[in-house]
């Protein structure tokens, strides 16, 4: 992929302000520059495997950090109308200056939890996409995620070496709120020995209306065996 000047000026700037900011506020451990150019941006950007020549008018990227995949696939894709999501304070603060830094429009961020925007009009199956990196097992994250994405749309979950055990462990899950495995892409990064895969699920039926469950529920009591799905109807 060849970047133009005016992206290469934004994931400068992106990453002059995540240093920045790193200094007082501590966003992520991740602090070297070419540590950031690879574990941040280009981890991000790998997502255009599978979502690249797909739909992806509106996007949202729960548990969002620093802005991490979303900004980075907003520098490449400025048409999408990108939503990021975090319950902590101080980073969706950073994604607001980001995104104020880079002049980026239809960017909206939210301090809220998963559970509260999947229960809300405006946002529940309103979605081409939702993704996440490093947020939640995958039996729980399709919880966060699948109720967000709309019919015929999909999700994307970041992980690492336990993404075909997290798959395997997520089947319920993923029948009960309306999802399809459609595969586990393994992706690469320079100099980076770990695995790491794209986990894709697609929308194929409409999500429950109990689901996602209140706060602290998915985490605490993740959908993974029958007998919790009948126990949370009674």
């Amino acid at each position: 992929m060849r970047l133009s000047p005016a992206q290469l000026t934004a994931f400068e700037t992106y990453e002059q302000q995540l240093m920045e900011w790193n200094t007082r506020y501590n966003l992520t451990a991740i602090k070297e520059p070419e540590k950031i150019r690879v574990r941040h941006f280009l981890d991000s950007l790998t997502c255009l495997e599978v979502i690249r020549d797909t739909p992806m008018e509106r996007m949202i990227d729960i548990g969002s950090g620093a802005g991490f995949p979303g900004l980075p696939l907003k520098i490449i894709y400025p048409s999408i109308h990108l939503t990021l999501v975090d319950s902590v304070g101080k980073k969706t603060r950073f994604c607001s200056h980001t995104v104020e830094a880079l002049a980026l429009e239809g960017v909206d961020v939210i301090q809220e939890r998963a559970e509260v925007l999947g229960q809300q009009p405006e946002h529940r199956q309103q979605y081409d996409w939702a993704l996440a990196r490093a947020v939640a097992v995958l039996p729980v994250l399709v919880e966060y995620l699948l109720p967000l994405v709309r019919v015929g749309g999909s999700m994307l979950a970041m992980k690492g070496e336990a993404a075909h055990a997290e798959a395997h462990s997520a089947e319920h899950a993923i029948n009960v709120l309306g999802g399809h495995l459609r595969e586990v892409v393994r992706v690469t990064l320079p100099g980076i020995a770990e695995e790491h895969y794209l986990v894709v699920i697609d929308k194929v039926a409409a999500t429950p209306p109990g689901y996602p469950r209140r706060v602290g529920v998915p985490s605490k009591k993740p959908l993974k065996l029958d007998r919790d799905f009948i126990s949370d109807q009674n």
